[in-house]
C-alpha cells in the first residue's frame, strides 16, 4: 500500500474538478453506443453491518448514477444463508438512507434463485458445467499454483445427461452437504486461478432469511453476481480492486450464457483507514466477544457506530469525496475524517458549557440571595442560532485543571492571587484554597468584580485566562463518555488484530456538571462543549442522568490542503 495520506491529495483535488477513470470509461461507452443509459447497483451481503469502507462504495455507486441521471439499485447478495440475517438487511437500508442516498429498487439475489438454477442447467446443456464429487480439500489439491497448472477432476467429462440428472438430484436434496458441487468447465491451465473450473453451486442445508427451506443448493457469488447484474440491466458493475482478478470469470459467465446485457465491471481502490479494521468478519468477532457494546458501539468504524457517535452523514460523504477514486490502494489518516467532522460541526453545533471534572468556586462577595442570567450566543459561526439565557450565582464550578495552587510561570488560569475571566460573566480573583484532611482541594474562594459584567472590566484592565463554568444552583449532573480510537496501532491488521486494542478507548466520567440547557435534549443532538470538544446526546443512564458521548476533540490534528 502507499504511504498514509495526511491531507487530501492533489489527485483527489483534481478528481473533484475533472472526471475520474470510471467516468471516463462510462463516457466512452455512452459515446460508442455500448450502453444508452447508466445503471449501477450497490450489492452488500447481509452478513454484518456496513462500515466506513462501504461508505465509499455507496458514494461511488449512487454518486455515479446521480451524475448521469441514471439508476442505482440496492441488491442484497444473499447467497450464503448460514451467515445472513434480516437484522443486517434492515441495518443496511437504514445506513444508506442516513448517508442521504435513495435506491431506485430493492432486489435480492434470492429473487433470482429459480432463474439462476435455470441458467445453471443451460450451462450444463452447453457442455460448460459439470457435477463434481470431489471434496473441497480435494478440489484445492488439484487446483495447482500460480506457477503450475491445475489437474482436471476425474468427473469433468461426465455426459450432459448425467450432469443434468445429478444436478437435479442435488436440487431435490438426495445428497448430503458437501457431497457434490456444480463446477464451471473452463481451463485448468489458466494463469488466473479463478478460471480453473470454479465451483458455482454447493449443497448447503441452511434456512434462508427469505426463502426458508425451499432450497438446499445455493449459487456461489461469482456465478450469481454477473447474472443478477445482467438480469437487472446493470450497465456498470462498480466494485473494489480485489474483484479485478474475478473480472474474466464475470465476463465468461455473461458470454457463455449469451446474456442480453453484458455489464461492464470497473474496479476502484477500496477505502483503508489507519487505526481501523475494515472486515465485517473481524468486526463481528469484536461484537461476539463482547469487546464492544454491539455493532453500533461509537468506537466501531460501522456507519451505525459513527451515527451513534454523532458523526454527520455529510462529513462522511465529504471525506469520501476528498479521498477520490483511484486504482492504487492507500491508507488514509483517520485525522482526515475527523477534520471533516469538525469542519461540519463548527457551523452546525450549538455551544454549551459543561464541566467534566468540577471544582467548586465560591464567590465570597457575591450576594447570597442573588441569581442572574446572561444572554449567551449559541453559535458564533451562525447568527441565526440566536442566544440562550445562562444562569449565574454565588457558587460556580470550573474545571479542576483550570486551577493550580502552585502554578508554573506561563499558567494563565486560576491560582492564588490571580485574576481570570469567567466566560461571558465576571472577572474573579482567587483569595483562599480550602482542603480536606488529606490535603485535597475541595473548593476555592474568590472575589468577583461586579464592574466586569459580561466578562469585560470597565477600567479596561486585561486578563489572559478565560474559563467556562456552570452555576451550582442550575447545574445538571451528567455522564460523559470519552471515546478514543479502538486500536492503539496505526495498522492493527499486522498480526492478531485484537492484540492492538486500545485499553483507553472509553473513559466514563460521572458527576460532570452541565448547564441547564443540556438537561433534557433528544438523543442525537450535537453540541460543542466549550474548550472540551464536540459531543452528542446519547440518552440517559440508569440513574436518569443525561449521557453525552464525545464525537471528536477540539484540536484539529489534520491540516487542510494548502
Amino acid at each position: 500500500m502507499d504511504h498514509i495520506r495526511k491531507e487530501p491529495s492533489a489527485e483527489a483535488a483534481e478528481a473533484r474538478e475533472s472526471k475520474n477513470f470510471i467516468e471516463r470509461a462510462i463516457d466512452e461507452d455512452l459515446k460508442d453506443g455500448v450502453f444508452e443509459t447508466v445503471q449501477t447497483r450497490f450489492p452488500p451481503e447481509p452478513n454484518g453491518y456496513l462500515h466506513l469502507g462501504h461508505a465509499k462504495a455507496i458514494c461511488v455507486d449512487f454518486g455515479v448514477a446521480e451524475k448521469y441521471n441514471g439508476v442505482c439499485n440496492l441488491r442484497f447478495d444473499d447467497t450464503n444463508p448460514g451467515r445472513e440475517d434480516v437484522e443486517y438487511v434492515d441495518s443496511i437500508k437504514e445506513d444508506i438512507a442516513w448517508l442521504g442516498f435513495r435506491w431506485h429498487n430493492v432486489f435480492y439475489a434470492s429473487d433470482y434463485f429459480p432463474r439462476l438454477y435455470e441458467l445453471a442447467e443451460e450451462l450444463i446443456r452447453r457442455g460448460k458445467a459439470y457435477v463434481c464429487d470431489l471434496s473441497g480439500e480435494e478440489v484445492r489439491a488439484l487446483r495447482g499454483t500460480l506457477k503450475e497448472p491445475g489437474r482436471e477432476s476425474p468427473f469433468r467429462n461426465r455426459s450432459v445427461e448425467e450432469n443434468l440428472d445429478l444436478f437435479r438430484r442435488m436440487r431435490a436434496g438426495e445428497f448430503p452437504d458437501g457431497a457434490k458441487t456444480l463446477r464451471a468447465k473452463i481451463d485448468m491451465a489458466s494463469p488466473n486461478l479463478n478460471m480453473r473450473d470454479p465451483v458455482i453451486y454447493r449443497i448447503q442445508r441452511a434456512t434462508h432469511h427469505r426463502t426458508g427451506d425451499e432450497w438446499c443448493i445455493y449459487p456461489m457469488y461469482d456465478f450469481a453476481h454477473p447474472l443478477s447484474d445482467s438480469v437487472e440491466g446493470v450497465t456498470f458493475s462498480l466494485c473494489t480492486m480485489e474483484f479485478e482478478a474475478h473480472r474474466p470469470l464475470y465476463e465468461w459467465f455473461l458470454e457463455a450464457l449469451d446474456m442480453p446485457v453484458r455489464s461492464r465491471q470497473i474496479e476502484f481502490a477500496r477505502l483503508n483507514v489507519n487505526y481501523s479494521v475494515m472486515s465485517k468478519r473481524k468486526l463481528k468477532q469484536l461484537v461476539d466477544d463482547g469487546v464492544v457494546d454491539g455493532w453500533d458501539d461509537p468506537r466501531m468504524p460501522t456507519l451505525s457506530g459513527m451515527r451513534r457517535r454523532g458523526y454527520p452523514a455529510k462529513a462522511i460523504r465529504d471525506f469520501c469525496e476528498s479521498v477520490g477514486v483511484a486504482k492504487a490502494n492507500s491508507v488514509v489518516d483517520m485525522a482526515q475524517l475527523e477534520f471533516f467532522v469538525r469542519d461540519h460541526l463548527n457551523y452546525t453545533a450549538a455551544r454549551r458549557m459543561a464541566v467534566l471534572d468540577p471544582l467548586r468556586v465560591v464567590l465570597t462577595n457575591y450576594p447570597d440571595d442573588l441569581t442572574e442570567t446572561f444572554e449567551v450566543v449559541n453559535n458564533p459561526e451562525n447568527e441565526a442560532e440566536g442566544t440562550r439565557p445562562v444562569s449565574f450565582g454565588k457558587v460556580v464550578y470550573i474545571e479542576r485543571g483550570d486551577f493550580m495552587e502552585d502554578p508554573p510561570k506561563k499558567f494563565h488560569r486560576l491560582s492564588p492571587g490571580k485574576e481570570i475571566r469567567l466566560q461571558n460573566a465576571y472577572y474573579i480573583k482567587c483569595e483562599e484554597v480550602v482542603k480536606d484532611e488529606n490535603g485535597g482541594i475541595v473548593e476555592v474562594r474568590c472575589t468577583y468584580d461586579p464592574e466586569s459584567r459580561g466578562g469585560w472590566a470597565k477600567d479596561g484592565r486585561k486578563v489572559k485566562g478565560t474559563c467556562h463554568w456552570v452555576a451550582e444552583h442550575a447545574a445538571v449532573d451528567g455522564e460523559i463518555r470519552l471515546y478514543d480510537r479502538l486500536f492503539a496501532d496505526e495498522d492493527p491488521e499486522e498480526g492478531a488484530f485484537t492484540d492492538h486494542l486500545n485499553p483507553d478507548s472509553l473513559r466514563i466520567v460521572k458527576g460532570a456538571k452541565l448547564e441547564a440547557a443540556l438537561g433534557d435534549v433528544p438523543a442525537g443532538e450535537r453540541f460543542q462543549f466549550l474548550r472540551s470538544g464536540y459531543f452528542v446526546a446519547d440518552g440517559k443512564n440508569e440513574a436518569g442522568m443525561p449521557v453525552f458521548s464525545r464525537i471528536v476533540t477540539m484540536k484539529d490534528s489534520f491540516k487542510k490542503g494548502k
